[in-house]
């Protein structure tokens, strides 16, 4: 298939993909007959308590975190609660910001298959029963699209409920913030203006603490493979949750290979239990010793191995979030997802990303199935020269002065 017909080919996928379908158009229905069910509000509270509510994994998760930390700060006597999956808790324990971390296996964001088409309601009712003894004042459902956490808040009886306008989660808003296609950092401290003001660029503060602790299994982990304390870091993490966003593991072992020789650091590989196949596969390639932290790091001490690094590199990720939020220098590469509302956050020239010039970029349809992947080139088509250039450049960022 040529260029041309490839790019015709998956724009009309996409477009397809993103076309409500039917199943959707009747839950839709279904949800605006809720809407006129009466619910009894939540338990009154003096104590001012707001639910954030985010259903996603560590990437989404941590571009919540600069509107957790605005909201401590202009209100810093209300009590903040965060309700998120099993698998994100750990991404928002070292935050103080938050007085409280409630986990909920959201529907369609946990891995444990769906019982039936009942399901997600009697949870949904279940849960707000809990939630209504609380006494929350407030709810934010930060994902925009998020209508069972919506539909969660209304169960609940929470008074005020703000999210953003979409057509399944505004009928259960009090409050609807109109959607747009910026930055998920700045989409994400809409939500909580009402509370904030508007926040100036220099005044969002994006970080991940990183605890003594992690520090010191990092040191000591890096230590049995020949890496001193002080050694700055080249580190990859090739893994991304989908193949659609993947580059090839030759790409990476040449990479990983020449910069080692260029920049004079050590290489060190992470990514999940999953991931460490590819890893191996990857290193088996290279001409140069590499260190393997791929399935032995969970999520604070993954961040604590990034802030060692001079610069981070790999496919747009979690991960990749991750390292920009401990200070790292990171060069992404993006497939599908449009990095004006997904890079890792921070300035162009230490956090680089690298796109093709394919006509169906950004598609934003991130799990392509079982469809070819031949047909899905825009990662893969990212040259290793332009990689390495970027490298470069980052790892010269990382220890410019200011």
């Amino acid at each position: 298939m040529d260029r041309e017909a490839l790019v015709l080919r998956n724009r009309t996928l996409a477009q397809a993909f993103h076309a409500t379908p039917f199943k959707h158009r009747a839950r839709r229905l279904l949800l605006q007959s809720v809407k006129s069910l009466p619910v009894r509000r939540s338990q009154p509270s003096r104590t001012e308590r707001i639910l954030l509510i985010r259903p996603d994994h560590l990437g989404d998760v941590l571009l919540t975190t600069p509107a957790i930390h605005a909201l401590r700060t202009a209100h810093p006597q209300a009590e903040i609660h965060a309700l998120v999956g099993p698998w994100s808790a750990a991404v928002l324990a070292p935050y103080d910001e938050l007085d409280a971390i409630i986990t909920l296996p959201f529907p369609g964001f946990s891995r444990t298959p769906k019982r039936g088409l009942r399901s997600p309601y009697e949870l949904a009712w279940r849960s707000a029963r809990q939630l209504r003894q609380v006494g929350y004042t407030s709810a934010v459902i930060l994902r925009p699209d998020h209508w069972w956490g919506a539909l969660l808040a209304y169960l609940a009886g929470i008074p005020q409920r703000v999210g953003f306008n979409l057509p399944d989660v505004v009928p259960f808003l009090t409050q609807a913030i109109s959607d747009e296609p910026i930055h998920n950092v700045r989409r994400n401290l809409r939500l909580v203006e009402g509370w904030t003001g508007q926040i100036a660029s220099e005044g969002i503060v994006y970080r991940f603490p990183v605890g003594e602790a992690d520090r010191a299994f990092v040191d000591s982990y890096l230590s049995e493979w020949g890496i001193a304390p002080d050694q700055r870091l080249l580190c990859i993490h090739p893994g991304s949750g989908t193949w659609a966003k993947r580059w090839d593991e030759s790409s990476w072992a040449r990479v990983a290979d020449t910069l080692t020789e260029q920049l004079g650091l050590p290489v060190v590989f992470s990514g999940g239990d999953h991931e460490l196949p590819m890893v191996r596969s990857i290193v088996e390639q290279m001409k140069t010793p590499a260190c393997v932290m791929a399935g032995d790091t969970q999520v604070g001490q993954l961040a604590a191995l990034f802030a060692r690094g001079q610069v981070v590199l790999g496919p747009d990720s979690g991960p990749m979030h991750l390292a920009a939020a401990v200070g790292a220098a990171t060069v992404t590469l993006f497939g599908p997802a449009d990095p004006a509302e997904f890079a890792p956050w921070g300035t162009r020239d230490r956090h680089i990303v690298l796109t093709s010039d394919i006509g169906c970029r950004p598609c934003n349809v991130i799990d392509w199935g079982g469809d070819d992947p031949a047909y899905h080139p825009c990662v893969r088509e990212i040259p290793i020269s332009r990689v390495l250039e970027a490298a470069r450049r980052a790892a010269q960022a990382s220890v410019s002065p200011g």
